[in-house]
């Protein structure tokens, strides 16, 4: 059983995180104004393609935080950013409910391979209809995603009665 002390230090670590996904949120949807105002400008669309890597990335530092601290650890090598996710999509029966509803998790999975694609870009560069069409899509998602985030930390703060 964890103790009050170590739920607090998680909500903390766990808002914070929570907060920086809302900041690139925003810088996501100012991008978007942007594109929609001047069109796929390859500055722009780069730009774009590296907000968007953030922002899988901020999610995935949040599903670390919930993995090491309820499953106490992480490993990251190869495949296992997918297996990460799918850890989030899952209910683990007496530790933790699942952070990510099917549409959520699909959402997410998207903008992954996303990211993946833009890590290895350089040989290529950014297709605009395909950062187009996850910006948009990504953009529709926040609400559920963020649905799914406060009813996982309702539920860890019910659990615990912190």
């Amino acid at each position: 059983m964890e103790s009050r002390e170590d739920i607090v230090i998680f909500l903390s670590e766990f808002d914070y995180q929570v907060n920086m996904l809302e900041q690139i949120y925003k810088t996501i949807e100012k991008r978007k104004e942007m594109l929609d105002q001047e069109g796929p400008v390859p500055e722009l669309v780069e730009s774009t393609g590296y907000w968007l890597h953030n922002l899988y990335c901020g999610f995935e530092d949040l599903f670390k935080l919930i993995a090491g601290y309820w499953e106490n650890h992480v490993m990251m090598d190869g495949e296992d950013h997918i297996q990460l996710l799918k850890r989030m999509h899952l209910a683990i029966e007496g530790i933790r409910p699942a952070l990510l509803t099917d549409k959520s998790f699909r959402d997410l999975n998207e903008l992954r391979g996303f990211r993946h694609a833009f890590r290895h870009a350089y040989s290529y560069g950014l297709d605009d209809e395909r950062v187009g069409h996850l910006l948009h899509r990504i953009i529709i998602a926040k609400k559920q995603i963020f649905i799914d985030i406060k009813n996982f930390r309702n539920t860890i703060e019910v659990l615990n009665k912190t």
